[in-house]
């Protein structure tokens, strides 16, 4: 299916639930993770090959804000952290990781943002995902936290992947930041922004 048929029928990748399995038995442990599946509505657990409905990572996402509020950020981090090893291990080829790596990283961030851009659908579903700049990306409508409101932004697992792409691939002292959350009344658009230790 094309990412244009993923995202007009609401599809995201499966990582948005699979990744944070293990995060929740090491945190929380193995009854408390099936408490807060159950409590999402999560009784299938995805495949890992398909495509999965975008409402169920949401709710998911959601519950675990909602029960675990405290841990919920690191809990989003930590599974946004192996979402991008997952793509680092079997999404990006070995040979165009090595040429990211020697490009300075301008270039690299350049072809990096572009090709996140490509492949949104697998974190954005139905949202719309925009390059503003090599530094810079938004998502509008973003699915994960589509009509919540919040005084903080709450796309801790968006920002994981991001920073640990660009980490690995442009430099090792990027930070990606949101800046400002759809959920914050931000005109439902998510921003985010990369920087660096001497920024």
């Amino acid at each position: 299916m094309s990412r244009d048929g993923n995202a007009s029928q609401g599809l995201i990748g499966p990582n948005a639930i699979l990744q944070f399995l293990p995060v929740l038995d090491r945190f929380c442990g193995p009854v408390r993770r099936a408490q807060i599946l159950a409590a999402a509505g999560i009784f299938d657990i995805p495949d890992g090959l398909s495509m999965i409905p975008e409402t169920d990572a949401a709710r998911l996402h959601r519950q675990i804000r909602k029960e675990e509020p405290a841990l919920a950020p690191t809990l989003a981090a930590k599974a946004g952290f192996e979402t991008a090893n997952y793509i680092l291990a079997n999404r990006i080829p070995d040979l165009a990781q090595t040429v990211l790596k020697v490009l300075p990283r301008k270039p690299a961030a350049r072809i990096l943002s572009g090709a996140i851009e490509k492949h949104a659908w697998t974190f954005a579903g139905s949202g719309s995902f925009k390059v503003q700049s090599a530094w810079s990306f938004t998502i509008t409508n973003n699915p994960i936290v589509r009509g919540e409101v919040s005084g903080v932004p709450l796309c801790a697992w968006h920002t994981a992947v991001f920073e640990r792409l660009y980490r690995v691939l442009v430099s090792p002292d990027c930070r990606c930041e949101e800046t400002l959350c759809a959920a914050q009344g931000s005109g439902n658009t998510c921003h985010f922004k990369m920087s660096f230790g001497d920024a």
